[in-house]
């Protein structure tokens, strides 16, 4: 008789240690028979061999599949560094099974290694299941909105504000005095020279310049010398009586919003952490922020979004971004509010994170932008993928602020199991969800897949929307399709920085320029603008008014700003040409009662001419081929 067929009769000791190593020497495929409820065979097996046969038997583990792991690598490092007096402190199941992975190490990468990390994989997500709508989910806590101030306009609702004044609030008259003074010191050290000194500008001079930039954000010309041409194309009264074309272009060209001393400071600190690369807007940029949260309060539902103020100047500051509209210009990270699309506040991206909290730049401009202490708590935050994750989730609710957004499936935390998840066979409409304490996560099926993370919705509602979908013979028709209330809010209050992008955008009074300092000027200029336009809806639908749109509003402020840098040594500030001229009669006369001597600029082409309105004392041209004089007049009067 072979070996093979020997029947060995084992005794009680060689019994027991044969059970000990079937007991820490378990495969991946005997722990996948017990997942699998065959745990019951065990007793049977074990029942047979006592009886004498020659079956193989398993025994089942002192340990739970849910206080199982598989061993890593680095675990395993440690395992093998344990001493021999440290294991026999263990218990006696846990030494055996410490045995046990050793001898299991010592076989190679085998099968049943393999098979343990496949399961560990399965055992990580045994307890998540994609949730379908017919289980309830549990409703989630009520947010009880306290802001610090009234939402809406911190201004007098029932006062008539014009146009200009609501635009200096954020441009306030401190703030156009320091740029003046900062450009006539520029200007005199880059641009004056023997032949061609520079004249110092005031504040009257900064305004009709203001109000030239508007106007070209209203009327379009490809250069800035088009709207001072003449010609059957252009001739263009409105720039040619506010300022002459080399006047703007001085202030234009010395425009500066930083001090000489600031730059020289800022400039010897370079290669160093207190360098600040936005020295030279630092002025205009801390008080247009410190404004735009001064004279408005947000409403409860709140959205952050970046923004692309676009540029190719040659500076580190630029960013590309391939999927924005803006592809090459600067970034800027905003809160907005999701109602009227009010910045709130703004940051510019420097090409680095200031807080390097090691969290991601999502996580850290959320938290540059949310401040508790000035807006309140019980806020509705609205974010897309890139600034949504579990910790920023979980961060803002300690500040009681509730967040919504949508989520990218790589994301960690975000559920990994495919049970009952949707596949390319769901119907339109399918809803899926989980819930991990405060965080809920949702799949639904529209045109593609669409995952969100909410910490204030519940998972269905019933509502509907509607959603043209081919039918099986070929017709489209209109149905209702279930959708998520999380997919209904986010849509419905996401765009507040879009919108505050597409009011900037008609009318954007930004040019070309090779000076990254003066795109902000103008980026500026135009959130001024805008934000202004909004606090007069605001204040107008309050009084049951009719609010102007946004093209006419700002054709008004061009015209006042105009009007407020009148004050011009062709036009003095006494009393008003229009009170002036329904009294007398209009004449034309010599300036010095000689047609070559004492010639001044004329007020509507700005070219030397002798001749002045006697009324109105406005220098005008009076020749045959240049007739400012009447086209002044029937323009003004």
């Amino acid at each position: 008789m072979s070996k093979r067929s020997e029947k060995r009769k084992y005794t009680n000791g060689e019994l027991d240690e044969a059970c000990t190593q079937r007991q820490s020497d378990e495969s991946g495929e005997d722990r996948l028979e017990e997942d699998g409820g065959l745990s019951q065979i065990d007793s049977e097996e074990e029942e047979s061999f006592l009886q004498g046969k020659d079956i193989t038997f398993d025994e089942p583990s002192s340990h739970s599949d849910e206080d199982w792991e598989p061993p890593s690598a680095k675990r395993s490092q440690q395992e093998d560094s344990t001493s021999e007096e440290e294991e026999l402190l263990l218990p006696t199941p846990a030494r055996s099974a410490k045995r046990g992975r050793g001898k299991g190490r010592g076989r190679g990468k085998g099968k049943g290694a393999r098979r343990s990390l496949s399961f560990s994989d399965q055992a990580s997500t045994s307890a998540e299941r994609w949730n379908d709508m017919d289980i309830p989910d549990i409703e989630p806590p009520r947010i009880t909105f306290c802001p610090n101030r009234t939402p809406g306009p911190q201004l007098i609702m029932t006062e008539n504000y014009t146009p200009v004044q609501l635009f200096q609030l954020f441009f306030t008259s401190t703030v156009l005095l320091t740029t003046v003074a900062n450009t006539n010191e520029h200007g005199r050290a880059h641009y004056s020279t023997p032949s061609n000194p520079w004249k110092d500008i005031d504040l009257h001079d900064m305004f009709c310049f203001m109000s030239v930039l508007i106007y070209m954000g209203v009327v379009k010309c490809s250069s800035y010398t088009d709207y001072w041409r003449g010609g059957d194309l252009y001739s263009l009264v409105f720039p040619r009586r506010v300022m002459s074309r080399m006047k703007f272009g001085k202030i234009l060209w010395a425009l500066h919003l930083s001090s000489a001393t600031m730059d020289a400071e800022n400039e010897g600190r370079r290669g160093t952490p207190a360098y600040d690369r936005l020295g030279k807007i630092k002025p205009l940029y801390d008080e247009m922020r410190e404004a735009c949260q001064r004279n408005y309060h947000p409403n409860q539902e709140i959205a952050i979004d970046e923004r692309m103020v676009a540029s190719k100047a040659r500076i580190g500051l630029k960013q590309y971004m391939k999927r924005k509209p803006v592809r090459w210009g600067y970034k800027l990270f905003v809160l907005a509010d999701s109602k009227t699309g009010y910045t709130w506040d703004f940051f510019v991206y420097e090409g680095k994170s200031t807080a390097n909290t090691g969290k991601g730049l999502g996580y850290e401009s959320v938290m540059e932008l949310i401040k508790p202490q000035l807006l309140g708590t019980g806020y509705k935050l609205f974010v897309d993928n890139f600034y949504t994750s579990t910790t920023l989730f979980q961060d803002l609710l300690k500040l009681k602020v509730w967040a919504c957004g949508t989520v990218r499936t790589n994301l960690i935390g975000f559920p990994r199991t495919t049970d009952n998840s949707l596949d390319s066979k769901s119907p339109r409409g399918s809803v899926r969800w989980i819930r991990k304490d405060s965080l809920l996560y949702v799949q639904w099926k529209d045109t593609r897949d669409v995952s969100l993370c909410s910490t204030f919705h519940p998972a269905h509602t019933g509502e509907t929307v509607s959603r043209r979908i081919r039918s099986a013979d070929g017709q489209w028709e209109v149905k209702d399709i279930p959708a998520p209330p999380v997919v209904l809010d986010y849509n419905r209050h996401m765009g507040g920085v879009d919108l505050s992008d597409a009011l900037i955008v008609f009318y954007k009074v930004l040019h070309k320029t090779k000076k990254w300092y003066k795109t902000f000027f103008f980026h500026f200029l135009d959130i001024a603008i805008v934000n202004a336009f909004l606090l007069h809806k605001e204040l107008a639908v309050a009084k049951g008014q009719v609010p102007m749109n946004q093209k006419t509003f700002r054709e008004t402020l061009a015209r006042d700003l105009a009007k407020m840098g009148s004050a011009t040594t062709d036009m003095p500030v006494q009393g008003s040409a229009p009170a002036r001229a329904r009294a007398k009669h209009h004449r034309p006369v010599y300036i010095s009662g000689d047609s070559t001597a004492g010639r001044r600029k004329c007020r509507h082409c700005h070219q030397k001419t002798p001749v002045k309105c006697l009324t109105c004392d406005v220098s005008l041209c009076f020749l045959a081929g240049r007739d400012c004089y009447n086209e002044w007049h029937i323009a003004n009067f």
